[in-house]
């Protein structure tokens, strides 16, 4: 496997370091530590979870049910913030390159999942040329039964302003809520196998370590069998 992932988003930040003026550098540091300090794993989704139905929309149009997702094997779904997302820009290719041709191999769908409307979100697919699905998540209610959501703090909000429409405005949602960057692996019996989530989207999950998740849980189904 090329470069990890965590190295690639890290040269993002050292290149922020270098070029942000130490204002806009405080902003983002300070809206992410405070995620971090703030994170309640205790609420987050977690291995054992039952899944309830749900319904994410193809940005090509149509959507995909929990049902279709795990007909024959597990499913792994990844939450990302929106297409214009810089370090989305960097994990979702990144999976796409090291972890979908694993996955495809082993008959198992690979989900891109933001709250982003579909007709905006398509960006990052036709941008990157992407092989994995992406999927919008409306009003965020995945994610919100997932506990990964997070609001821009004031200090966020502002700078976002300051350069533009609010981040509402860009996902097309009209709130400032975007999930935090989470992988949930899900069985055939609907439940969690495995969940990951970062509250600083600077750092997320390795692609080896969802391939070892799923390989897990399939190992698992087999000797079931």
């Amino acid at each position: 496997m090329s470069e990890s992932l965590n190295s690639l988003l890290a040269e993002l930040h050292a290149e922020r370091v270098r070029t942000w003026t130490p204002e806009a550098l405080k902003v983002n540091i300070d809206q992410r530590q405070t995620l971090v300090d703030e994170a309640r794993h205790d609420t987050f989704v977690r291995a054992g979870d039952s899944i309830a139905a749900f319904e994410l929309l193809k940005v090509e149009g149509g959507s995909l049910s929990l049902d279709q997702l795990v007909a024959d094997g597990p499913a792994v779904l990844v939450f990302f913030r929106f297409a214009g997302c810089p370090a989305c820009n960097i994990a979702i290719p990144y999976y796409d390159r090291n972890l979908q041709p694993a996955l495809q191999a082993r008959g198992v769908p690979l989900v891109a999942v933001s709250p982003q409307v579909p007709e905006r979100l398509v960006e990052i697919k036709t941008r990157h040329n992407l092989s994995l699905q992406v999927a919008s998540d409306k009003d965020n209610a995945l994610a919100r039964r997932f506990a990964v959501l997070y609001e821009f703090d004031e200090a966020s909000r502002q700078a976002s302003l300051s350069k533009g429409p609010g981040i509402g405005d860009v996902t097309g949602t009209g709130t400032w809520e975007l999930p935090q960057p989470t992988v949930v692996v899900i069985g055939t019996d609907k439940r969690v196998h495995f969940a990951e989530v970062s509250p600083d989207w600077l750092v997320r999950s390795e692609a080896q370590v969802i391939i070892d998740a799923v390989d897990r849980v399939l190992g698992s189904s087999a000797r079931v069998a």
